[in-house]
């Protein structure tokens, strides 16, 4: 990016020392492989935009200032969004995480915002005081302590992006522009991430569980992971209660029902052994499901921290229990099996 010494500061030892990169709204197909990389995890922490103050087309003293994460896909859809502005953005230093997660964190928060204010000198390159920070930065900003410490208001601008043209055309955020909606394109991009972070795991323990097993075994696991990381999140509006871990159990309680009915019906066995491996999937499945659903409480706008606490300490011992239950019962069939028991 190209930089430019800010010239309408009045203590040139301030703020025209610092030198403000400039950006423009064109998304290259650099920056798209990018983004794809990030969806599927890779160099999951290398995804980020220096954090400081940027200058988007031709801005000046009276120009607005945007404030955004340095995660590369939120400083994208940003200067995306803004195409035909002359504005600053100002780049908090988010870990390389979005503005949603980020201010749960902590980290897209009062204190970074303050800092990043202070140390582009912020305040002698803008002549008004005011600052439009995402909706979904809120919970990690104080608005008064930042015009407390700062001097700038904070001002919370539309829920999306691509609101902003809209929003700074009428000054104004509509009742749709405040609201928090989380479409199937939205929970479609979840889906990537979850896989690779599961992806090796469920491959080693589904040839364990084929040599161990036989071959519906392994496909067990292969099926209770997609269930959990796929099906999940795109059927997550309409599966009934609203506990994610609730959820992940019904689901995954229908994706066992034919793998159980399958093994009781599989073998030549008395039938202690073919309802007791019946009943092994019942318990596993189910459970895998409901942690893997549990797994997606911070990226959707259905819960809150104190509420996935909740979940948390209600349901995650109840996973561990079906899920050490049932493999015990397989393990004991297994060894049955390989010395004639059965």
């Amino acid at each position: 990016m190209e930089t430019s010494c800010c010239c309408s500061c009045s203590e040139p030892d301030t703020a025209c020392s610092y030198s403000i990169p400039q950006t423009d709204s064109n998304i290259t197909i650099a920056n798209r492989i990018d983004h794809i990389l990030a969806r599927w995890g890779y160099k999951r922490s290398g995804h980020v935009v220096r954090p400081g103050l940027y200058r988007l087309g031709n801005p000046d003293a009276d120009s607005p200032v945007f404030a955004s994460a340095n995660y590369t896909i939120s400083f994208d859809t940003l200067r995306l969004n803004l195409k035909g502005f002359d504005a600053y953005i100002l780049v908090l230093d988010t870990k390389g995480i979005n503005v949603w997660c980020a201010a749960g964190k902590g980290t897209f928060g009062t204190d970074e915002l303050v800092k990043r204010i202070e140390s582009t000198g912020l305040s002698h390159i803008v002549s008004h005081r005011n600052i439009i920070v995402p909706q979904l930065g809120a919970p990690g900003i104080s608005a008064h302590m930042v015009k407390q410490r700062s001097g700038f208001t904070v001002e919370y601008g539309p829920v999306r992006a691509a609101d902003l043209p809209e929003y700074m055309r009428t000054g104004k955020a509509t009742s749709e522009m405040r609201k928090v909606s989380f479409p199937i394109q939205d929970r479609l991009v979840l889906i990537p991430i979850e896989l690779v972070h599961v992806a090796i795991p469920t491959i080693i323990i589904s040839i364990i569980l084929w040599l161990l097993a036989g071959p519906a075994a392994g496909v067990a696991a292969i099926a209770a992971v997609i269930t959990g990381t796929v099906l999940f999140p795109i059927l997550l509006p309409y599966l009934p209660t609203q506990d994610f871990s609730m959820k992940g159990f019904i689901l995954g309680g229908v994706c066992a029902v034919p793998f159980s009915a399958m093994y009781a019906q599989s073998a030549d066995l008395p039938e202690w052994a073919l309802a007791a491996g019946a009943i092994v999937p019942l318990l596993i499945i189910p459970a895998v499901v409901a942690y893997l659903g549990l797994n997606f409480t911070g990226s959707t706008p259905y819960t809150s921290r104190t509420g996935v606490k909740k979940e948390i300490f209600r349901y995650v011992p109840i996973m561990a229990v079906m899920t050490g239950i049932g493999s015990v019962i397989g393990i004991v069939l297994s060894i049955f099996r390989l010395a004639g028991v059965i």
